[in-house]
């Protein structure tokens, strides 16, 4: 009883805290379950009331949870009452599929209220009739922002940079500065750095927000600015930006464009999208599935899969290419036929937690040529190590399976060989897929899985066919 007792207790316990931690979002699934009773009961005016509330963040995530007709009827019960402000933390294909139901008449009643950069980030979605009329629509200051913005290469700074930043001059003072920033009238809802810029729009200096609140009024902007800092060109991969922050904890950097002059401003809540982004294109790619999600239409799913379903036929054609160069060894001893699978399966599991180490770390620019070197020669190490002790413990699995000493033995130099062959491709196939200019994330996998495969098979039967028949 006491027993029960305590179980019931942490169920009691685990519920409370799961309440506690739903409490922190405005889309429960109590929320949620009403709005997709509303759809289900065509009551408009009740899902408009349950979903105006929310978060642009949670009416985001709702449509991406409801199925794509569900969502639909959704998005035309709200109508004009749409917040158009959740386009921007919608995935693309998503963002596509709302866009096509809104239109642009909408869309360009709400546009001008969001920040450039989340502006930059809807329209891109648009076809080019729809763009134009669109931009025609936007206030011209806001149009030539936008337009400026798009001219940038893609995944750049400049796409992602907010243009809505604070000035100030190095001869003002903290009462000045302070006076000036309560006067202003500002669209960006929060900003961390006031930077400091001469004539020429040039930085020359950072003051936090904290700093300057805490400095003494008759102070100069020049004696508390901070002169240490880093600028970002407007035309810097996203990739490399997430990767600077990450590197010096930054929280926000200004933007300069070829000739050094303040353009814009990156603050870390762009980041953390980046990061989520270029975290799940490298987790895509490795597993060879695109850009697929649970949304994709059964049509883009099967086009994004089959084509490296069918690169992984031909590799695999090539490893039973090989198992057929022994086929005459194999019918001679059916133990062969079943240890096979074995040495593949841990060359290929090796093979793949070694590239994963490798390409995340190509990603984070933690490879250089000295660090790449001591990266190849410790995965080495570790393929050895992990070579004896599970060359150990499959000759042991052999010997008691079959009771031949012989297969015990050709099973251990097999597995040591492919543990050897899995540490070294894993490595070195994505450094030189980097030397080629090939995206690691992409290609690695399946040139790792076929020497894995090749070899494995070729040294295990290879000994076999010279010691055992």
């Amino acid at each position: 009883m006491a027993g029960t007792a305590d179980h019931n207790d942490r169920g009691e316990r685990k519920d409370e805290a799961g309440d506690r931690l739903t409490s922190l979002y405005g889309l429960t699934p109590k929320v949620e379950g009403a709005i997709v009773a509303a759809v289900d009961g065509h009551l408009e005016s009740r899902a408009r009331a349950l979903v105006a509330p929310l978060h642009p963040a949670d009416q985001a995530d709702l449509l991406e949870r409801l199925p794509r007709r569900k969502a639909e009827v959704l998005v035309r019960m709200l109508g004009e009452d749409l917040d158009v402000g959740m386009l921007s933390y919608l995935d693309e294909a998503t963002c596509k599929e709302v866009l096509d139901i809104i239109g642009v008449t909408i869309l360009a009643r709400q546009l001008s209220d969001l920040p450039v950069d989340d502006v930059i980030k809807i329209v891109k979605e648009l076809e080019q009739d729809e763009f134009d009329d669109l931009l025609e629509a936007l206030p011209c200051e806001e149009r030539v922002l936008v337009e400026e913005g798009l001219s940038f290469p893609e995944d750049s700074a400049g796409r992602m940079m907010e243009r809505e930043i604070v000035t100030v001059r190095t001869f003002w003072t903290v009462s000045q500065t302070i006076d000036f920033l309560r006067a202003l009238d500002l669209e960006i809802e929060e900003f961390y750095l006031i930077f400091v810029v001469d004539a020429a729009r040039n930085i020359v200096g950072e003051v936090r927000l904290s700093k300057l609140l805490r400095a003494q009024r008759h102070r100069r902007i020049s004696e508390i600015m901070e002169t240490d800092f880093r600028k970002i060109p407007v035309t810097m991969d996203q990739e490399e930006v997430s990767i600077l922050f990450r590197r010096y904890g930054m929280f926000c950097a200004g933007v300069v464009d070829d000739s050094g002059r303040l353009v814009g401003m990156i603050t870390i809540d762009d980041i953390i999208d980046v990061i989520d982004e270029e975290a799940e294109e490298d987790l895509m790619a490795l597993a060879g599935v695109g850009e697929a999600n649970v949304r994709s239409s059964l049509w883009g799913t099967l086009q994004g899969r089959s084509s490296w379903l069918l690169i992984n036929l031909f590799t695999a054609i090539i490893a039973s290419a090989v198992i057929g160069l022994f086929d005459a060894t194999i019918e001679r001893l059916v133990a062969l036929a079943i240890l096979m699978p074995i040495v593949a399966s841990m060359g290929g599991n090796a093979g793949t937690q070694t590239l994963t180490v490798a390409v995340r770390a190509i990603g984070l620019h933690q490879l250089d040529r000295d660090a790449a070197t001591a990266f190849v020669r410790r995965e080495l190490i570790v393929a050895a190590l992990n070579g004896v002790v599970f060359a150990m413990l499959s000759a042991t699995m052999a010997f008691l399976w079959f009771n031949n000493a012989d297969i015990a033995a050709v099973m251990a130099v097999a597995m040591f060989a492919n543990m050897m062959i899995a540490g070294l491709s894993g490595t070195l196939v994505p450094l030189g897929l980097v030397r080629l200019g090939v995206d690691p994330a992409v290609a690695s996998s399946v040139f790792v899985t076929t020497i894995t495969n090749v070899v494995g098979f070729f040294v295990f039967l290879g000994l076999a066919a010279l010691y055992l028949i």
